[in-house]
């Protein structure tokens, strides 16, 4: 390789769009960093770091070579019995194939003959060329362009720079008007998107000190931007200055003042500005009245400020702006922005006053108009739904008090739907609702419901707070999960529209950090009886009005299709496991240990947690190899009998003395044990008192035959096996430690 320099690349552009930023940096330097690599250009040592803000993707490079060293390579051409003739001469197969190399006649002498497969093949070898920079990069950079993940491509015009005026037609994701590649200080001769590489880009749009800005080498590249083009070109550099600023100007106010953290919003603003500045601004405390989340949301997501919280999370008349310019007088840009969250802040005021002017049950019936999904019916009759549900639950875990809250907060928990505010910021949805059910004077538990009933809303996010709310966000999910398995919504790859798996975890969540106490198949077919007669009810009302407009006289059973004609709560419980089985991996959990415990199907997903537990404990025993293989035997034999019911029961008197009845004598005495303490809840010595039946299950297997000749004794004793596999498996299936 020759002697290496450090490389710079950079696309200068009109305005990225700003979520996507970070994203494109990355890919672009990556994807650049990487076809370099694939061409020999770079050395082990070579790094790359990545540039990007709002008008520029950039990429530097360290130890690139001005030309990748030549390669042997070794091309195989085909079979030997095919490219030489009986006399050893090339055929007009293996020149023609030669020729495709720029060889001729005078290589056949040269080729190799090399094993392949069972015959022999001829191969031709020849030195390849490096590929030089200019080579390398040009191809490196459009791969990198052409692999960006751009949320929308856009077409714009370019002027051809002919002589001839024209224009050409560009696809990218905003148009570029500048390129620079520098090897070291000199410009690598290079295009893309119609642009030729030079030396020169541009930096902030008021405030750069010259323009353009010629850059004299790579390693200069960020340093002369800050410097002369007033521009922090690295996104980590320019949000880490961000973050400290934010801390720092809400230190300066005092008071135990902090900028509201929001990862998201910190992004999206480093990618807003190039040379940012953090300034102080503030609205009038009457706001204060409305909802802080309304207040929050607006500021964040409208204007893209952080509003500033007190020492309790409380929020403040106070928010910070992230300026692109520095002005000597910042007083213009406070004033502005001032004036222009004003008139947010006073919508959210008017929309919150408005709709405390009506109840939450007067909403109800406006649920009707609102349709959910166009096989599932209006959120009115998705409520109905849910009520049910909430119900049928709230009767298994508690008394009438319980019924009657749960049953009111499902009943209300959608109604914020049709109001301003949600209809202004739906992601309030549910948060209001909890406002207006307190405004309304509704139990306080009733109201945080009525907020809970969507959560979790995502991983890692905090349960329900109360056990109304946990029936009523029971109710919700598996309503939504079972109505659009029903009707055929099932998540296929990547693709989840519905958020099925979310939900479904959701509920794996609840049942077992709650420690509720229902079982699994109850509770869902519980749910399919009620979606199947309220699917069931809507399809014949449909059919009615499809005969009335049509005049037929068809009977209706005819046009009705049964909702659990397409789903049965088995499938639904398989999702649930799957996603059970992957959440408890990524814990840390074996695949053998979840496995060996889910393929059981406990009903009760509370107690998967101390199952896991014991058959890790159980796992670490000396006997549990053995007892493991032994129990993957016994299911193969019993598989294959076919003359013991399913409430085996042994005959003493068939039991034989020596092996066998030692066997029946320990499980006798273990068994009994080791049920006593499965019923109690106590797993791990459920499974470690059966450690004891180590010694006589070996013994019984090396000394006894299980399926002699005597019917009646091979009843017996395949009656004894089903025994002691049931005892062994009521924890886990032990056959999957084997």
């Amino acid at each position: 390789m020759t002697a290496t320099k450090n490389l710079l690349v950079e696309l200068f552009v009109e305005e990225l769009p700003p979520k996507a930023l970070k994203k494109l940096g990355e890919a672009f330097a990556g994807v650049l960093f990487e076809q370099l690599k694939a061409q020999g250009l770079t050395s082990p040592a070579s790094a790359f770091t990545p540039f990007a803000s709002p008008r520029r993707l950039a990429v530097h490079v360290t130890q690139v070579a001005a030309q990748a060293v030549d390669r042997a390579v070794s091309q195989k051409l085909m079979p030997v019995t095919v490219g030489l003739d009986a006399g050893g001469n090339a055929t007009p197969a293996l020149l023609k194939k030669l020729a495709a190399f720029g060889a001729d006649a005078s290589a056949v002498a040269g080729l190799k003959r090399q094993p392949d497969g069972k015959a022999e093949a001829l191969f031709f070898e020849s030195t390849v060329k490096g590929a030089t920079l200019a080579e390398g990069l040009q191809k490196a950079l459009a791969e990198a362009i052409a692999k960006l993940p751009i949320p929308k491509v856009m077409s714009y015009q370019l002027e051809t720079g002919c002589e001839l005026p024209g224009w050409t037609s560009v696809s990218f994701v905003r148009p570029a008007h500048g390129l620079v590649a520098l090897h070291g200080a000199d410009v690598v001769p290079v295009t893309a998107l119609g642009l030729q590489a030079g030396r020169d880009t541009h930096g902030h749009r008021f405030e750069a000190r010259i323009d353009p800005v010629p850059l004299k080498d790579a390693d200069g590249y960020a340093d002369t931007l800050k410097a002369d083009g007033a521009v922090i070109a690295s996104f980590a550099e320019r949000r880490a200055d961000i973050a400290r600023q934010l801390n720092a100007a809400a230190a300066q106010i005092g008071g135990g003042l902090r900028a509201i953290e929001d990862e998201a919003l910190l992004d999206e603003v480093t990618a807003l500005v190039e040379r940012p500045n953090v300034l102080v601004c503030s609205f009038e405390e009457e706001f204060l009245d409305v909802p802080q989340e309304c207040l929050i949301l607006t500021m964040k997501a409208n204007q893209k400020y952080f509003p500033l919280l007190d020492a309790a999370g409380k929020l403040t008349h106070q928010f910070l702006v992230v300026s692109n310019i520095r002005p000597d007088d910042a007083s213009a840009v406070i004033g502005g922005n001032e004036r222009v969250v004003r008139p947010r802040l006073a919508d959210a005021k008017f929309f919150f006053d408005q709709d405390r002017k009506k109840t939450l049950e007067s909403r109800v019936e406006g649920l009707g108009k609102v349709v959910y999904h166009n096989k599932l019916g209006t959120q009115g009759e998705r409520v109905t739904r849910v009520q049910a549900i909430a119900r049928a639950i709230a009767a298994q875990l508690g008394d009438a008090n319980l019924v009657a809250r749960a049953e009111q907060a499902a009943r209300l928990a959608k109604t914020d739907l049709v109001t301003d505010m949600v209809g202004e910021f739906p992601e309030l949805q549910g948060t209001m609702g909890r406002y207006y059910a307190l405004n309304d004077g509704l139990p306080a538990e009733v109201a945080d419901a009525i907020e809970d009933h969507y959560k979790p809303r995502f991983a890692g996010d905090t349960l329900p707070r109360n056990t109304v709310g946990v029936v009523v966000a029971l109710a919700d999910k598996l309503e939504t999960l079972v109505g659009m398995f029903g009707i055929g919504n099932l998540p296929t790859g990547d693709k989840d529209p519905f958020a099925l798996r979310r939900h479904a975890l959701g509920v794996i969540r609840m049942l077992v950090e709650k420690r509720l106490q229902l079982d699994l198949d109850t509770l869902l077919e519980s749910v399919f009886k009620v979606v199947d007669e309220a699917i069931a009810e809507r399809g014949l009302v449909e059919a009615v009005q499809a005969t009335d407009r049509a005049g037929s006289t068809l009977e209706l059973t005819k046009t009705t299709r049964r909702f659990l004609d397409v789903l049965t709560p088995d499938l639904l419980a398989e999702f649930i496991y799957d996603r059970l089985a992957g959440s408890l991996r990524e814990q840390g959990y074996s695949a053998q240990e979840v496995d060996a415990v889910l393929v059981q199907r406990p009903q009760r997903l509370a107690d998967v947690g101390k199952r896991l537990t014991a058959v890790r404990a159980f796992a670490a025993l000396p006997e549990a190899a053995a007892l493991a293989a032994a129990n993957k035997r016994i299911g193969n034999i019993l598989k294959k009998a076919t003359e013991v019911a399913v409430d085996a029961h042994v005959s003493e008197i068939l039991v034989e003395d020596g092996a066998e009845r030692a066997l029946y004598a320990a499980m006798n005495e273990v068994v009994p044990k080791a049920d006593a303490q499965f019923e109690s809840g106590d797993y791990t010595a459920s499974l470690q008192a059966l450690s004891a039946l180590r010694d006589p299950v070996d013994a019984f297997f090396e000394g006894v035959m299980v399926n002699t000749e005597q019917i009646d004794v091979r009843r017996n004793r395949l009656a004894l096996l089903t025994i002691l596999f049931n005892a062994m498996n009521r924890v886990a299936d032990l056959s999957k430690l084997a």
